[in-house]
């Protein structure tokens, strides 16, 4: 069995990639988004964290959150999101034929990878690039032109807050932080 390890410090700010399985482009659809936003609201209401930027696009999303002092449980909370959209959503996305042997031994289902990246985020250059790189994702995927024509996106958030000009992203630039 592998063993991974992954970052722990309490209070510490996260870069996040989630899939779903076999990268299906299911995560802008409407049940899902609702799902998604629900399982986020319930778990934050229960274990409070800070959800900094946020892009879902359609087989996947990033986000970056910061922990409460104390508290480095993101696993937790990406475990209770998880399950909760699946069970809101599985009986509609659920593909029995795609069921392995050890995805029914890990009591899995059909909508999400069974792993996600995680990256600490260092300091603030490293925060400002994942931030940036986590924006610029739909353009880079080539599910709009410019960064601004994504709905799914905390972007607008940032423009509201002086934080980007509406403009930002407009052209292909590299912001090469991994996925």
């Amino acid at each position: 069995m592998s063993r991974y390890r992954r970052a722990d410090t309490p209070g510490a700010t996260y870069f996040f990639t989630v899939v779903t399985y076999r990268r299906r482009p299911i995560l802008c659809d409407a049940a899902v988004r609702e799902a998604l936003r629900d399982a986020v609201k319930t778990v934050q209401s229960r274990y409070p964290f800070i959800i900094d930027a946020w892009v879902l696009l359609p087989d996947h999303l990033h986000t970056v959150w910061t922990l409460p002092p104390g508290d480095a449980n993101y696993a937790l909370r990406w475990s209770l999101i998880k399950r909760m959209v699946s069970l809101a959503c599985g009986q509609h996305y659920h593909r029995t034929a795609w069921m392995s042997a050890s995805k029914t031994k890990h009591r899995e289902v059909t909508f999400w990878q069974r792993r996600y990246w995680e990256h600490q985020i260092r300091d603030e250059t490293d925060f400002i690039r994942h931030i940036d790189y986590l924006h610029y994702n739909p353009v880079k995927h080539q599910h709009c032109t410019r960064v601004a024509e994504w709905r799914y996106s905390t972007f607008h958030r940032y423009v509201a807050q002086g934080a980007y000009p509406n403009d930002w992203g407009g052209n292909l630039i590299d912001l090469n932080c991994g996925e």
